[in-house]
């Protein structure tokens, strides 16, 4: 999992970030299988602060694209996160291109556009439904 993120967010889109963030340790992590082939992953979690819930690090593997597979993933991440933070929106670090993908999802835009690590992003949130 951590080696398709690198591939897709360090080296695809190259970008030098720092993925291992600290975060992984208290996210749950949900991996789109196919036997053993690893084709898309996720991660949610919610900071101890209170903060909203998160989903993040969406990645589908490129040999895998073009099969509504974000679109699946997508749709158990948020099922997961209404489980298991009844009540809250989540929110998300969307790149503006993909920003008319997670609107179809019933995202909205809560953020100016920002640039961060060079990829130009937005803030969404998902309402409570």
């Amino acid at each position: 999992m951590l080696k398709l993120r690198v591939d897709v967010f360090v080296v695809e889109q190259a970008c030098a970030y720092p993925e291992l963030d600290g975060k992984d340790g208290e996210a749950l992590h949900l991996r789109l299988l196919d036997n053993a082939d690893l084709l898309a992953c996720a991660r949610l979690w919610q900071q101890p602060d209170g903060a909203l819930p998160r989903i993040g690090r969406v990645a589908v593997s490129p040999a895998h694209r073009g099969k509504r597979l974000g679109e699946a993933l997508m749709r158990e991440a948020i099922a997961e996160c209404e489980a298991r933070f009844r009540g809250q929106p989540i929110a998300i670090s969307a790149q503006s291109h993909l920003q008319r993908f997670y609107e179809g999802l019933g995202f909205v835009v809560t953020s100016a556009e920002y640039v961060e690590d060079g990829i130009r992003h937005v803030d969404m949130e998902r309402p409570v439904r």
